[in-house]
């Protein structure tokens, strides 16, 4: 305890990337939320609820006591709460001024587009939002087209991992998130989905964030390898109930070398590893990517393809 305020773990950013890496934070429940955020020049420092990676110590001054929000999501301009409170709707509307809508699903991510039905608690009648992330804007239509804010980071760990000049296969691209974040780096990135809604927000994200070598494709993943030859330096396979099937697809694209990224929800650490070694495997690096539920976590394996 300092006489100025408590000591903390903080994350120091550019003042151009707060707001959306503060609400990846919240996303990740990491925001310490009762104190203020710390200016100094051109940086902010938020402050953490944990350390993590790049994290440093800062003495930050607490909020005036307030009554706390309920809990939920934010996507863009909408809040997502997982209950249906109408006052609490009303509430969160009015704590932020970027917020326009607040929504409750009314049930489970489903079918093979993905798709969740919600109720409108408060605000504008819409599912529709723009969500700003690490310099790119994706317009999201959370009825449409699944979309997770909670990938933020492990897009970018993604990213970092790049060589210029590689050729980008995103097997699920659903409205374009890896796709148009890893485009910069790329010299072509190929991004597949079976749903039309989620391939229209795509082109409108492509032009929108002006990639130019971002080939928009509708199309069942299996089915690519009938089309394009096994020349693609990495994958992205983000359908984390189901991809293990198209694992014989993902092999087909992936260039000896190259890497796939393959996301599951598990309940168990190399849940998946024997079904990935039944292919030709050079390394595989297992990690979680973050909480789903009680028990259960989303994780990435970073295949290396064997000859």
């Amino acid at each position: 305890m300092h006489a100025e305020g408590d000591e903390l773990w903080a994350l120091r950013v550019e003042k151009r990337w707060a707001e959306e890496m503060r609400q990846d934070l919240i996303g990740r429940g990491l925001l310490e939320r009762g104190y203020r955020p710390k200016s100094e020049g051109e940086s902010l420092l938020l402050p953490l609820t944990a350390e993590i990676p790049g994290a440093e110590r800062a003495v930050f001054v607490p909020f005036p006591h307030r009554e706390d929000l309920p809990r939920h999501e934010l996507v863009g301009g909408i809040a997502i709460l997982q209950e249906e409170d109408r006052a609490a709707a009303e509430k969160i509307l009015a704590s932020r001024p970027s917020l326009h809508t607040v929504i409750v699903p009314t049930g489970p991510v489903t079918g093979e587009f993905r798709t969740r039905e919600f109720r409108i608690l408060a605000g504008e009648p819409t599912t529709r939002t723009v969500v700003t992330e690490h310099g790119h804007r994706f317009v999201v239509d959370l009825a449409q087209a699944y979309f997770s804010a909670r990938l933020s980071t492990e897009r970018q760990r993604v990213h970092a991992m790049m060589a210029d000049g590689e050729r980008v296969c995103d097997m699920f691209a659903g409205v374009g998130p890896f796709a148009i974040s890893l485009a910069d780096r790329a010299s072509l990135v190929v991004a597949a989905d079976l749903n039309p809604a989620a391939v229209s927000l795509m082109c409108e994200n492509i032009r929108m964030n002006r990639c130019r070598n971002v080939l928009p494709v509708l199309a069942d993943a299996a089915h690519l390898p009938g089309v394009f030859s096994r020349t693609f330096d990495r994958v992205i396979m983000n359908l984390p109930m189901e991809s293990v099937q198209f694992l014989p697809a993902a092999f087909a694209l992936c260039r000896p070398g190259g890497t796939i990224h393959y996301y599951a929800l598990q309940e168990e650490e190399g849940a998946y590893l024997d079904r990935i070694r039944a292919f030709p495997v050079k390394s595989v690096a297992e990690r979680r990517v973050r909480s789903y539920s009680p028990g259960e976590w989303h994780a990435v394996y970073d295949i290396v393809v064997g000859e």
